[in-house]
């Protein structure tokens, strides 16, 4: 199927994409500071460069897109577009995932995941469940986290 807009305006819109400072990121970012916690942000001394660092609990939080990062959810769907191109892009991505989670874990540091759809769409939680599964992960020892849609 053939693509919609021109190349100039679907690259201009591409462009406008971010990673970092996303809307997902942010309800987190000030849910948890209202929580009382305290933070650094995309700390590129660190592999993938965290979203959140919390040196206090040597502990990390990556707030994923779920098309971005290839989640298996209502959010995540296959662009009909150029799909070796997507496929390819996604599996790059899951990839780099994966070896900064790798280096993290070596590193000491604790690894947490919220997934955009626990935060958006159909199958979202209340942002209170989130922030306080977060709270008690962080609080824990529990070296892995993951908040999923429900």
């Amino acid at each position: 199927m053939p693509d919609i807009v021109s190349p100039d305006v679907r690259s201009r819109m591409m462009a406008g994409i971010r990673g970092t400072n996303t809307k997902p990121e942010l309800t987190l970012r000030r849910a948890l500071h209202a929580a009382g916690f305290r933070y650094r942000l995309h700390d590129r001394s660190l592999p993938g460069k965290p979203d959140i660092v919390f040196p206090r609990y040597h502990a990390v939080l990556f707030a994923h897109g779920c098309f971005w990062h290839g989640h298996d959810c209502h959010l995540f769907r296959m662009p009909s577009t150029r799909p070796d191109f997507w496929s390819e892009k996604i599996a790059r991505n899951r990839e780099v995932d994966r070896r900064a989670d790798d280096e993290l874990s070596r590193a000491g540091w604790r690894i947490g995941v919220v997934w955009e759809c626990s935060l958006k769409g159909r199958t979202r939680r209340d942002i209170a469940d989130v922030i306080g599964l977060c709270a008690d992960w962080l609080r824990g020892s529990e070296q892995r986290l993951e908040i999923r849609g429900i």
